[in-house]
């Protein structure tokens, strides 16, 4: 009986419980029109921020194509393609548009105004009809110049504008320093720059890689031959050790603190909670422990210790001192100094990574340190 009971559980998960979960972070570009970017807007200029969600979020089901499906009963929906970071830009741009329209039509007394006896839910309603219709015919005439020109929609035009540039800076030096620049400001602000930037960026590095290995099974991987020296694990094993700007250096200099009985009572409790994800790359509970999100103390070597991984590790491939990654994709989440050697097939992998961690925990250590400073001051005022 406690079995049939067990099964009956499991099909209830599986079947209503696991989709939700699983969609659940299909929705990112709508909790940032709704939830974040048009409901804060709109909240700063002294207008209804549940409203101007809501009309955002109306702008951007409206702008994205439908899909049918089913044989016996056709059913349309969105595609998830347009749910997820591919949408992320159309999302915030006209998140914004739309709350700056509806706040400005508000301010201006462009709504239908109720007595003062109505209650304020009902009342904020009728306010909303006059810009929430304006907002709603221009993305649908937004919509329609898309389909009738042909351009397909919008998600993927803005995507193709802003993927050129990226994809044209993918096998240079120069162009890898401004993606990894995109990527710390992108996160510094709380968006996961990997899954913005990356999207355009990955396919480039990939095809590199591939390449490399091809090359490798010849017996030929050197730049000679045309091997590259970008490439997935470039980028995952030795530019981002620890995650999104080489915070590994970062949770080593709190260690450090913490080893030497220097730290703040804080750095003491996320020590132990952001070391060790550390080493495995995963570096969310930093960013948002610490946090280095919105950190002004933190942002120049969050953005400096990946540049500067990138540097080194691109000089030290492109001497010769060590060789070119073989084409083999190392699991993001593999530890440093084990990933480099299978990345590159060499201890000398391994001894760069070293050496990149060291100059990581030197240049953070001075703005963590300041930083634990300040925490000790207001510990104390705490007192």
């Amino acid at each position: 009986m406690a079995k049939k009971e067990s099964g009956g559980l499991n099909a209830f998960v599986n079947k209503h419980i696991m989709p939700v979960a699983a969609k659940i972070g299909s929705f990112k570009p709508l909790i940032a029109v709704r939830d974040g970017i048009a409901w804060s807007y709109a909240n700063q200029y002294k207008t209804d921020g549940v409203s101007a969600g809501i009309l955002s979020a109306s702008v951007f089901f409206i702008l994205t194509p439908s899909i049918m499906s089913g044989d016996k009963v056709p059913a349309e929906g969105f595609p998830y393609t347009y749910l997820g970071s591919r949408g992320l830009f159309v999302a915030i741009i006209f998140g914004l548009l739309s709350a700056w329209i509806f706040q400005w039509f508000i301010n201006h007394n462009i709504q239908i105004k109720m007595p003062a006896t109505v209650p304020p839910a009902v009342s904020k309603s009728f306010s909303a009809l006059i810009p929430g219709a304006v907002i709603i015919a221009i993305a649908g005439c937004v919509y329609w110049l898309f389909s009738w020109t042909g351009w397909g929609n919008i998600h993927d035009v803005i995507m193709n504008i802003l993927a050129k540039p990226l994809s044209a800076l993918g096998n240079t030096l120069a162009g890898t320093l401004v993606s990894i620049l995109l990527v710390s400001l992108f996160w510094f602000v709380g968006i996961h720059g990997g899954n913005v930037v990356n999207t355009a960026m990955s396919p480039i590095w990939l095809m590199q890689t591939d390449a490399n290995r091809v090359l490798n099974q010849a017996g030929h991987l050197d730049l000679a031959h045309g091997g590259h020296i970008i490439t997935r694990p470039f980028i995952d094993n030795f530019v981002y050790m620890g995650g999104g700007g080489a915070t590994i250096g970062l949770v080593l200099c709190i260690g450090y603190l913490v080893w030497r009985k220097r730290s703040s009572k804080q750095n003491e409790v996320l020590a132990p909670l952001t070391i060790v994800p550390g080493m495995f790359n995963i570096n969310e509970p930093t960013m948002f422990g610490l946090p280095v999100v919105m950190n002004l103390m933190l942002i120049i070597p969050f953005i400096i210790a990946p540049m500067v991984n990138a540097i080194t590790t691109y000089i030290a491939m492109s001497t010769g001192l060590v060789p070119l990654c073989n084409g083999t994709v190392i699991a993001w989440t593999m530890p440093p100094v084990i990933s480099g050697f299978l990345a590159t097939g060499s201890i000398a992998g391994s001894i760069l990574q070293v050496i990149n961690i060291i100059l990581d925990v030197l240049i953070y250590l001075p703005f963590m340190a300041a930083l634990n400073k300040r925490q000790l001051v207001e510990e104390e005022k705490a007192k």
